[in-house]
């Protein structure tokens, strides 16, 4: 997978930690397909407002499902770092 853009420092919220048990290797393909435009599960519109921010500089979001529940993964605009949270702790 080619990457698009810069993740930079990643961090995680204690509500995901505990979602994965502390086994942030689970987190990997997520990011993974994040980084190389895989949005997951979001509406087409949220879809292509990623795609222009990868154009046109902003704030990307992907949102996908684990076996445990689902994660959003949000890189900020100047691309110096990434979030990993769930929906419940925007």
């Amino acid at each position: 997978m080619a990457h698009l853009f810069m993740l930079g420092e990643i961090a995680l919220t204690h509500g995901v930690n505990k979602l994965v048990n502390g086994d942030h290797s689970l987190l990997h393909p997520f990011l993974m397909k994040h980084v190389s435009g895989q949005w997951g599960d979001l509406p087409e519109e949220d879809k292509q407002a990623n795609d222009d921010a990868l154009k046109n500089g902003g704030r990307l979001m992907s949102a996908y499902h684990l076996p445990q529940g689902k994660i959003w993964i949000v890189t900020e605009a100047d691309r110096s770092s990434s979030t990993i949270l769930l929906p419940s702790e925007y």
